[in-house]
């Protein structure tokens, strides 16, 4: 039953917004209840003074006759004052005598005697409040008892404000039910608001797990739908664009077995054709040497496949640890320059190297930056046209702390503004049809990228298609005389 996200919002919701209301109907019903308590007895204590008052007066009137006479002579009189004075209250009044002898009362069916219990309960304190049946009515009232005393501190009688209404007073019933009928609208707005958005998050919730259930099984075209601008709408869009890079990956990956597929296939053909060859006699021993070097070429050239994979392998794993030290960048920059000089030569590329110093000094790893430095220089040299050129940079800059900056910028085809995102993804290849890049295998800047970031720094690519192709990263820098700085 609690399975879902939406069954646990909606319960959970429900159940806190029911009992919220629920608790908040409930006090302030008591806190009406008790107000109109307190209400009800301040008129019938003020009924009862107003009473006494009274009686008070045409005792005044007639000292020399008893309490009883004065009530017997005036009573029509004071039966007129008490039936105001109950109207006002919403009471009945009664008063007796000091033997419990009912004498003038608002009630018509007033009892003619009241137990002696009253009279007890009421000469314990000067008023009393208090609830029950005085053992004359039928049901359970509210009664306020006053006292009344002769001059001589003797016991004359007792006015009695007695209510049945108090525990059913309109006013409160009335408040009470608006209340509740306020609290149920109330808990039916929030519950629906609270189950729109329940949707709202566990819809898109759902359509990602369904999705991320067809990524299981190979389908990487699904998307899900972005609704808003909110947390979910940025799980959605965050989810739709690791759909992306995965299907791309995917096609990379399809691509990169392709492509390993020819380039272990090409060689080891080659080799097997040109070594049955040999064996058979088919290939005349004149014509040894030049096979056995395209032989020993292929061989070299599987021998690079082979260590390209095992140093992603090594990268992806951590296996491979830096060996960071202080060496000079500008004469290792010059070795490799001087490295490609045929294949420079040949293609008549102009080179400019700038260096701002004759000796830069770096902390780094010293053969994983080599491997860097070939690698993009090699593609530059690669994908220059003829006659071209290229810029190889090396520069101070000051971030956080001083560093190395090197550019290389070369002129040719360049890379496609689509194609930038992946250049450092694996098994990437701008040249789809070989034409340039017969020997590549799309690794050659994946091993790069992991390993400038190995060396916490960063590595970036600003190209036109058509004109020129720059990468540009950065190396912690130690200084122009070999000092860590």
């Amino acid at each position: 039953m609690f399975k879902s996200v939406f069954t646990r919002y909606i319960t959970i919701f429900a159940l806190i917004i029911g009992v919220s209301f629920l608790v908040l109907t409930l006090i302030i019903s008591a806190m009406l209840k008790n107000y109109s308590i307190e209400s009800k007895e301040l008129l019938m204590r003020k009924a009862a003074q107003s009473t006494e008052e009274i009686i008070d007066f045409f005792r005044d009137y007639l000292a020399e006759e008893n309490f009883d006479k004065a009530l017997s002579r005036y009573n029509d009189r004071i039966t007129s004052s008490v039936n105001a004075n109950a109207e006002y209250s919403d009471s009945n009044i009664y008063v007796i005598s000091s033997d419990g002898t009912t004498l003038s009362s608002s009630d018509k069916a007033a009892p003619e005697q009241f137990p002696y219990s009253v009279i007890v309960s009421a000469t314990s304190s000067q008023s009393l409040y208090l609830l029950g049946d005085l053992g004359v009515f039928p049901e359970v009232r509210s009664n306020y008892l006053r006292i009344l005393y002769s001059s001589d501190g003797d016991l004359d009688g007792i006015i009695i404000v007695s209510s049945a209404s108090v525990s059913e007073n309109i006013l409160t019933s009335r408040m009470t039910s608006i209340i509740i009928a306020a609290s149920l609208w109330i808990f039916l707005a929030a519950l629906l608001s609270v189950y729109n958005l329940s949707k709202k998050i566990s819809e898109p919730l759902n359509e990602i797990s369904e999705a991320a259930k067809k990524f299981s099984v190979g389908d990487f075209d699904v998307r899900v739908k972005v609704y808003g601008k909110d947390e979910i709408a940025e799980l959605a869009t965050a989810f739709n664009t690791m759909a992306e890079s995965l299907a791309h990956l995917e096609q990379m990956r399809t691509t990169f077995i392709a492509n390993i597929s020819h380039d272990l296939r090409t060689p080891m053909t080659s080799i097997s054709g040109f070594v049955d060859g040999i064996i058979d006699g088919t290939i005349p021993p004149e014509k040894h040497g030049y096979y056995l070097n395209i032989i020993s070429a292929e061989a070299r050239r599987l021998s690079r496949l082979i260590n390209s994979i095992l140093e992603v392998s090594k990268l992806e794993s951590k296996a491979r640890k830096l060996s960071p030290s202080i060496y000079n960048l500008s004469e290792q920059t010059r070795e490799i320059l001087i490295s490609f000089e045929q294949k420079i030569t040949t293609k008549h590329i102009d080179i400019s190297f700038e260096c701002g110093s004759e000796d830069l000094f770096v902390y780094a790893d010293r053969d994983a930056m080599h491997q860097v430095t070939y690698n993009i220089l090699d593609n530059a040299v690669k994908f220059t046209n003829e006659n071209g050129q290229i810029t190889l940079r090396l520069e101070t800059i000051l971030q956080k702390k001083r560093k190395v900056r090197i550019t290389v910028r070369n002129t040719g085809q360049g890379i496609s503004e689509e194609d930038l995102p992946y250049v450092f993804e694996r098994f990437y290849k701008t040249d789809r049809s070989r034409g340039l890049d017969k020997s590549g295998m799309g690794l050659g800047l994946y091993i790069v990228k992991a390993i400038v970031t190995q060396h916490g720094e960063d590595i970036k690519v600003n190209s036109k298609s058509g004109e020129y192709c720059e990468f540009t990263w950065t190396i912690p820098f130690s200084g122009e005389n070999g000092k860590r700085q």
